[in-house]
């Protein structure tokens, strides 16, 4: 996976946002792919921003891009402002039937043949296509009556871009416990964007009466515990030169181009307490392993930061990018790469997309 970061900005290069407007939302529609190297801080929101911005000044041609891109920085500043984001944060979750996750989403067996073969393709690849995460923190949550807590833990345990700030709130947006209403989407409107022609499932109804459904569907019914376990990697020798700066790399920091140029000590910290609040798969974390080779002479450290900062002399000499997660850190915290800076996430993602994109321009 080597230079991977020219890689990435060639796939920006030619990726086509104004067909990604009209196509998105269809299973086989013109997506990016770029979330992973996104989440894993490979390449900043901003970046690519601009680079689409430099092939045209027609903003309104590829704003629903633009807004995607925008939509991870507000969540992530959303959930500096707002601290806990593990709790309901605007509306108890009503009904709320069960605090578990139904058993046919573990085992794909929902007989809605899309949401099956997207967790199959979860499962296998790391990806789901972002309207049947939608679909599925529907069902869960609002045909199941399922809290959307533990399902939302499951699907960032798979996921190869697994930001917790754009998986907790997008799940909490869907379930109505951080918007005004909940999200369901029917058979008709699965069918239309997934190319499937399921007749006779417990969706195959209209929004009203999608509304006003007060019996759990049999296929939602059986409930499963939640447990899933981090097979962490094994330390590397760890020798910190206390003569050098010391970089810290997680899993929501993997840039390539970080201080490149400066001679350090580089170490890609792996929290044990982290992963096992937030586990992620094994195919996750080799994903990370394939990601870091990016970066010379880093180090895998399996520990927790008070036990690294132990080992090192000066915390003047610590430096690492900021996010929610790193909180405990000490040193140097560099911001990160946002789209717009200076606009805090104080109200709705509109009304920050507003002054954001006036300022910009």
């Amino acid at each position: 996976m080597k230079n991977i970061y020219e890689k990435l900005l060639k796939k920006v290069e030619v990726f086509n946002p104004i067909k990604y407007s009209y196509s998105r939302n269809y299973i086989d529609g013109d997506v990016s792919r770029l979330s992973p190297y996104i989440s894993r801080g490979l390449i900043s929101t901003k970046t690519i921003f601009e680079k689409i911005l430099d092939n045209t000044n027609e903003i309104p041609k590829v704003q629903k891009f633009l807004q995607e891109l925008t939509w991870r920085d507000y969540w992530q500043k959303k959930w500096q402002s707002v601290g806990n984001i593990d709790i309901d944060l605007k509306n108890n979750q009503s009904p709320t039937r069960s605090f578990k996750i139904p058993l046919s989403i573990l085992t794909h067996s929902t007989s809605i043949s899309a949401i099956d073969q997207s967790i199959k393709q979860l499962y296998e690849t790391g990806y789901m296509h972002n309207h049947l995460r939608m679909y599925t923190a529907g069902i869960i949550c609002n045909i199941g009556q399922y809290h959307w807590l533990k399902p939302a833990k499951w699907m960032y345990y798979h996921l190869f871009d697994g930001d917790w700030g754009s998986n907790a709130l997008s799940w909490q947006w869907v379930a109505g416990t951080n918007s005004q209403k909940k999200y369901i989407a029917n058979q008709e409107n699965i069918n239309k964007y997934c190319k499937s022609n399921d007749k006779n499932t417990f969706l195959d109804k209209s929004y009203g009466d999608l509304s006003t459904y007060k019996n759990v569907p049999n296929e939602l019914l059986e409930e499963s515990e939640l447990k899933k376990q981090t097979k962490l990697p094994k330390n590397q020798l760890l020798k910190i030169d206390n003569n050098l700066p010391i970089y810290i790399y997680n899993g929501y920091n993997i840039d390539p181009n970080w201080k490149k140029d400066k001679k350090a000590n580089r170490i890609f910290l792996l929290e044990p307490s982290h992963y096992n609040k937030y586990p992620v798969s094994e195919k996750v974390i080799n994903f990370f392993i394939e990601l870091i080779k990016e970066i010379p002479d880093i180090v895998v450290a399996v520990m927790e930061f008070k036990s690294l900062y132990s080992l090192i002399n000066n915390e003047s000499q610590i430096f690492f990018k900021e996010h929610p997660f790193n909180q405990h850190y000490l040193g140097n915290k560099e911001s990160r790469d946002w789209i717009f800076p200076e606009i805090e996430a104080s109200g709705s993602f509109f009304n920050y997309w507003k002054k954001g994109i006036k300022n910009y321009q």
